[in-house]
């Protein structure tokens, strides 16, 4: 269960795709499906079991939407500071030594973790329809992409990652450092201007969430998009 050389290059394409399928939910035009968004009715969901008001279970919504997308941005930020931007960003497979500093000394894919905490966040603003999908889609090809990676580096360096992959779990962090730190020195404001779309989406559910408006916080969302698209422009590409 690994993607192919062609999906991993593209993996920001395919990921934009899935996003885009589950904002649009195009079926329900077709299935006359109402056009409400998870984020209300999770929210009337509550209310209708009587756990909460409507307007407490909007509000809880919300802080769940916030506690995900910064989560996410948190998370690919500090594992990003320990690779560098043209690694995260770089469209082949690479991996010439075990980075075992920061999150990686608890988790092995930190960064794909933080994809799925944002597909999360993002989902409240989907159709629930597009919001199930979106999930189930991101989740698989996560997977995917994780299988094609760790294939690669257990060829690519030998003895040395199955070592570190057999003390340190995949996507469920462990409570303490598994392996010892490596001498790696971590580059915080490169890894912030990589991760900018991240937070510009934890910024948008932070601040503009408060109007109770998910179109405002999706309009956040595409600002921010465009926003990453310029910084990275000027990131190290080595």
């Amino acid at each position: 269960m690994k993607a192919s050389a062609l999906e991993f290059r593209f993996r920001f394409l395919i990921h934009a795709m899935i996003f885009v399928v589950g904002f649009t939910a195009p079926w329900n035009f077709a299935l006359h499906y109402d056009t409400i968004r998870t984020w209300q009715l999770l929210a009337a969901t509550l209310a209708r079991h009587k756990w909460q008001s409507f307007s407490d279970a909007t509000i809880a919504v919300l802080m769940a939407g916030i506690f995900f997308a910064t989560a996410a941005a948190l998370l690919r930020t500090w594992a990003a500071a320990y690779l560098s931007s043209s690694v995260v960003q770089n469209a082949g497979l690479r991996g010439d030594a075990v980075v075992a500093a920061g999150p990686y000394r608890y988790l092995r894919n930190p960064l794909y973790v933080g994809i799925f905490l944002h597909t999360l966040a993002l989902s409240l603003l989907m159709p629930p329809t597009g919001a199930v999908f979106c999930i189930v889609a991101v989740g698989v090809f996560q997977l995917r992409l994780i299988g094609a990676e760790e294939d690669f580096l257990t060829k690519q360096q030998g003895e040395s990652y199955p070592a570190y992959r057999a003390k340190v779990p995949s996507i469920l962090p462990a409570l303490r450092a598994r392996v010892p730190t490596s001498e790696v020195r971590p580059r915080w404001l490169q890894a912030v201007a990589g991760e900018i779309y991240m937070w510009g989406v934890a910024g948008s559910f932070a601040i503009l969430g408060w109007r109770y408006n998910g179109q405002l916080v999706t309009q956040g969302v595409l600002v921010s998009l465009g926003v990453s698209l310029v910084v990275r422009a000027f990131l190290p590409k080595k």
